[in-house]
């Protein structure tokens, strides 16, 4: 039988850069997360994924699957496709907020379409807001490997509590 494998983790604390994102819009924290003046969000640490791009109603998350993301059947687990999706539609709704307003998924629903091994290179997760209300924001995300095939997709539900209110 091989050796064990080991993988360390590292992240920034989580408070004070959601301290920083709070004195900025939506759209701005998450550009300041993607040019590396913010450092990434830990759960993006413990997964490997980043935010990659940011604008307007859009935010592009990226990961390369590696072994540990593997469950018991020998593919990456269905999480991490969950969690690319949740990641890349919150934060597009994140990304049409005011300062002081804020966000949380209410309902997630993910759709897989193939297999995702290490072998499907950079996995690629743009979500778009679809509507951003008063008190809910509706997103949507497409998961494509490196070569284009959409892998999964999903959309994401969001309850607004805006600045004041």
């Amino acid at each position: 039988m091989e050796p064990a494998r080991t993988r360390t983790i590292t992240w920034d604390d989580p408070l004070a850069v959601a301290r920083a994102g709070a004195e900025r819009s939506g759209l701005a924290y998450l550009q300041a997360i993607a040019s590396g003046e913010l450092p990434q969000f830990p759960i993006g640490a413990a997964l490997d994924m980043r935010i990659h791009e940011a604008a307007p109603g859009r935010v592009v998350v990226v990961c390369t699957p590696s072994e540990f993301h593997y469950n018991i059947i020998g593919t990456v687990h269905g999480g991490l496709a969950a969690s690319l999706v949740d990641s890349a539609s919150g934060c597009a709704v994140l990304s049409t907020l005011e300062i002081g307003d804020s966000w949380t998924t209410i309902n997630l629903s993910v759709d897989y379409l193939r297999p995702i091994t290490r072998e499907s290179g950079l996995l690629v997760c743009e979500g778009r807001v679809v509507r951003s209300g008063r008190r809910v924001g509706l997103a949507d995300a497409e998961l494509r490997d490196g070569a284009g095939r959409v892998l999964a997709r999903g959309s994401s539900t969001c309850l607004l509590t805006r600045a004041g209110e």
